[in-house]
């Protein structure tokens, strides 16, 4: 270096001190592009920020992957979602089966910090704890449910206390119970709208419905039902409509229906439209809704559309029927089960469809929610696309379904009307669940009675089906199935599934292989008890040096 380097070099870090002695603090500025934690939680705006990113974590789209754990779907690829090893019961340790914290982390983060603001409302910020609360609570919910045993922390871990043990079920159980109780007490029953008073935000509802879910699931009838009946006279009721647009009504189901009059299709395309349309972006926030997944129009979006769909409507197949699925809906005109067509017959008919009209007796005089929630060969669904529509399900392109059907229940046709994401609202809790659960419930405990009915009344007429047969279903153990049949039906695709499977010890005799219309098979399936819970990722296991003790059976 010369002589004259060594003096720029000099007088540059001599101009430096004098900035530095001059502003000390000029090399501890934080990027202006980042906030500091001092600089941050100062106004009521910073905590309402923080909480919707709380929000964030709620459910989404991703929910119907869940069904295709069970008997009632498929999951094509196994990238798409650890549903398609689960099902096959290949799932090791080396599959994400939805261990993540975070959520609980972000919720945690929140609750550790927001009392460093002070200009708020108080009641503000104990309602906007208790909504995170409630999503962290149901975030653990959610964890037990699938792995039984996981760490429970309630504070910001810092370096060294990230490595933690897992807590028995039945201690986060009395956790999750406990956040629950605690927060139904301090979230109002409803939102006036307007910031920060926004419809979709957790409510008392939810709350209650959320812990008649939990004790469900735990098998405490009692509590459950207790639980349901309070949500029961909340104000909530089964979304109804009669509405159809002008393509819906060349919607022609006389060929699949013998209707009895038209007052009879009347109250069949009621059903239809009040089922399907419930889940549908025109109708979100009504009234069966306790909690859903609130997506803003344009600047957020889904991608169950993309999902469900088959290929000619831009669509992945990505989750599909089985045929036990289909199997499942009841005969319309008895409210029975309807005897499942021979997979060999089904075959030869399929094979002569463009030939043969005996294809269409399987299809024939189902619950209108079959027509709502299933695509199959030769359905029609106007409103769906520009051209006259029906369902092809021997299109053979990548995009299609392996088992011959695809799911219409929660597909919105506005976005194909309006060419845009589906920005529908996902439903995390709704009314009929709650119908539902208090049936069980009740069930359990005492038998049927005249309340059971009536709960479960109210879902059949909403679908435009026969009530409950009480000669026939007048014992426990008859109401019991006949309960499970039409829970299985009404949540199709909403992720109780994998959990009611599990629960009630039918897992066994209903993951079998699958087999498509042609019957082909389609997917091998075998069932070990090691399903009733699922694997710790092996990186999770590698990352805590020893501390995690891995799920039995894997």
């Amino acid at each position: 270096m010369n002589k004259k380097s060594s003096i720029y070099i000099l007088t540059g870090l001599l101009a430096l001190s004098s900035i530095t002695a001059c502003k000390k603090d000029f090399l501890e500025r934080p990027p202006l592009n980042q906030l500091t934690e001092e600089a941050f939680w100062k106004s009521e705006e910073d905590v309402f920020k923080v909480v919707n990113g709380v929000y964030s974590q709620l459910p989404g789209d991703g929910t119907a992957f869940n069904d295709g754990a069970t008997d009632n779907a498929q999951v094509q690829n196994s990238w798409d979602s650890p549903s398609n090893p689960i099902a096959a019961g290949t799932i090791g340790s080396d599959t994400d089966a939805g261990w993540s914290f975070v959520g609980i982390r972000r919720a945690n983060y929140f609750l550790e910090n927001a009392d460093r603001v002070k200009v708020i409302d108080p009641a503000l910020l104990e309602r906007y704890k208790a909504e995170v609360r409630f999503i962290r609570a149901l975030d653990y919910f959610n964890l037990m449910s699938r792995f039984g045993d996981v760490p429970l922390f309630t504070k910001v871990l810092v370096l060294g206390e990230e490595n933690l043990p897992r807590k028995p079920k039945k201690d986060v159980l009395k956790f999750v119970l406990s956040e629950l109780d605690t927060v139904a007490k301090i979230l109002p029953k409803e939102y006036a709208g307007g910031k920060p008073n926004e419809k979709g935000r957790i409510t008392k509802g939810a709350a209650l419905a959320l812990t008649a879910r939990v004790y469900l699931y735990d098998g405490q009838f009692q509590k459950a039902a207790e639980l349901a009946s309070t949500v029961m006279g909340m104000g909530y009721r089964l979304f109804t409509t009669t509405e159809e647009e002008p393509k819906d009504k060349l919607d022609d189901y006389s060929k699949w229906v013998d209707f009895a009059d038209a007052a009879d299709q009347e109250k069949f395309r009621k059903g239809l439209r009040s089922y399907e349309r419930l889940f549908y972006q025109k109708h979100e926030n009504n009234s069966e809704v306790i909690l859903d997944r609130q997506v803003v129009r344009q600047k957020g979006g889904n991608d169950i559309n993309k999902l469900l769909g088959p290929n000619n409507l831009k669509g992945w197949s990505s989750i599909t029927p089985t045929q036990s699925m289909v199997d499942a809906y009841e005969s319309y005109q008895t409210g029975e089960a309807v005897v499942p067509v021979d997979p060999a017959q089904r075959a030869t008919w399929y094979e002569n469809v463009k030939d043969s009209t005996d294809y269409v007796k399987e299809y024939r005089n189902r619950d209108p929610r079959f027509y709502a929630s299933i695509q199959f060969h030769g359905a029609v669904w106007n409103s769906i696309d520009e051209e006259p529509y029906i369902y092809d399900s021997r299109a053979n392109d990548n995009n299609n379904s392996k088992t011959g059907y695809n799911f219409r229940k929660l597909v919105d046709p506005t976005v194909y009307i309006e060419k845009i994401e589906s920005h529908a609202n996902v439903i995390i809790i709704r009314y009929a669940e709650i119908l539902l659960t208090y049936a069980e419930a009740k069930n359990e405990v005492s038998g049927p009675d005249g309340t059971i009915y009536d709960a479960l009344d109210q879902i059949r007429t909403r679908a435009g089906m026969p009530v409950v047969n009480r000669t026939k279903y007048a014992t426990k153990d008859a109401l019991r199935e006949f309960i499970r049949a039409e829970r299985r039906v009404e949540l199709a695709l909403e992720g109780h599934r994998y959990m009611d499977i599990r629960r009630w010890k039918i897992a066994p005799n209903v993951m079998k292989t699958i087999y498509d219309v042609r019957n082909g098979q389609v997917q091998q399936r075998i069932w070990t008890d090691k399903l009733y819970l699922m694997p710790i990722p092996q990186v999770e296991m590698d990352k805590s040096k020893g501390v995690l003790v891995q799920t039995l059976g894997y």
